[in-house]
């Protein structure tokens, strides 16, 4: 039985705009709610080129959230070395990725059962 998706809808897209604003890449949606004992409802999965653009995705997501809706992650790793950044939304876990570093995890291979979503980019970039 699937939970409700009450709430997330515009978390994730504020997260896509974020992600979307600053030409993140390779942009996909996990959707985990089928699969027992997951710690989130969804995962957005995408990658930078660089540990600049990681950190530009980052910041990107974070103010357009925290500006249209107020809402902060309740936790961030990786900033440090920005090679891949978890970002806890509580029912959303954003993680951007370095692209050799996120072959590396294969965090979609790993998520194998979840619904898949490839976001593609508005024509208009």
């Amino acid at each position: 039985m699937q939970k409700s998706n009450a709430g997330a809808d515009e978390l994730i897209a504020l997260i896509l705009e974020g992600i979307e604003e600053v030409k993140g890449h390779q942009v996909k949606l996990l959707d985990l709610r089928d699969i027992e004992n997951t710690v989130c409802d969804y995962f957005i999965i995408c990658n930078g080129t660089s540990n600049t653009h990681v950190n530009a995705i980052v910041s990107s997501i974070r103010k357009i959230v925290g500006n249209t809706i107020g809402d902060k992650p309740w936790h961030v790793e990786g900033e440090d070395n920005a090679e891949w950044i978890l970002m806890d939304y509580v029912n959303v876990v954003v993680h951007v990725f370095q692209k050799q570093i996120r072959e590396y995890y294969d965090i979609e291979g790993l998520w194998g059962d979840a619904k898949v979503t490839e976001v593609e980019r508005s024509l208009n970039q």
